[in-house]
């Protein structure tokens, strides 16, 4: 069995108001494995994420955390937004030294971050400002400043959706590669099926709003033994596609709808 973080949900329920956004989510991340959750724009897939994140109550349900957390983990849980969220007036090194301040020695700080610089490929980095960088770079700032509190869980809200196509395809395997190698529990959110099947051990389903969960589909091979564009992948995306495009098609109708009748 693989230590870290587990999370259990059962019968997580969510509305705003009296809308109805997730039903009845039963789901078990499991410790060191990437789960990642896809559906139809408006599915809750965010929502959930908060959820099992703590940053939202669940209107029914709970979350429960199963697992030891090393001595070394700042914040149990940690997020990687698609909004690189990067001070300006921070360097690489200064902006992940940000999350560790007040909180470790400045020797350990100096550690850490020169740690997770390595790790990500940014060491000759360290001292470029924000705004030198590419929309790639930035991002894998991010993911070094949320590596660098040795979290127990990530939680990774469609972190490749800022970038372009380009971008996000050479990002993609180095997401892989970093996740692989933390073997930190992840759970990623992402409308783009390459990704899931790229990244993902389990790929959960849901379905159009409210959100339930439609399927769950386990992918057990090796995120190193993986790649963009994987042929073995291709008839495992087709078959996830195959169960979200009906609901896509009816919210991306919905969302018209609604575009229309504020208009009108």
């Amino acid at each position: 069995m693989k230590q870290g973080l587990r999370l259990v949900l059962q019968g997580i329920r969510h509305a705003y108001g009296k809308l109805s956004v997730l039903e009845d989510i039963d789901l078990t991340v499991e410790p060191g494995e990437v789960t990642v959750l896809v559906g139809p724009s408006g599915c809750g897939k965010s929502t959930l994420l908060g959820i099992m994140g703590g940053m939202l109550a669940p209107t029914a349900g709970k979350v429960a955390r199963e697992g030891d957390i090393a001595d070394d983990c700042l914040n149990a849980l940690t997020y990687v937004f698609q909004d690189f969220a990067l001070l300006p007036w921070r360097t690489v090194a200064g902006n992940i030294t940000l999350v560790l301040e007040n909180r470790l020695s400045r020797s350990a700080c100096a550690a850490r971050v020169n740690e997770v610089l390595a790790l990500t490929g940014l060491t000759d980095f360290a001292k470029a400002w924000p705004r030198q960088l590419s929309g790639g770079m930035r991002q894998r700032v991010g993911i070094s400043r949320a590596l660098a509190v040795r979290p127990a869980c990530l939680l990774m809200d469609e972190p490749l959706s800022a970038l372009d196509a380009q971008t996000r395809g050479l990002l993609l395997d180095e997401f892989a590669a970093l996740i692989d190698r933390a073997g930190t529990t992840t759970v990623y959110v992402t409308h783009n099926l390459a990704e899931a099947v790229r990244l993902g051990h389990q790929i959960v389903v849901l379905s159009r709003r409210p959100g339930r969960v439609r399927a769950i589909r386990r992918i057990d091979r090796p995120l190193a033994g993986r790649a963009t564009d994987d042929a073995d992948l291709r008839p495992i995306e087709a078959e996830l596609w195959a169960l979200i495009r009906d609901d896509a098609a009816a919210a991306e109708r919905e969302i018209e709808d609604g575009q229309i009748r504020a208009h009108s």
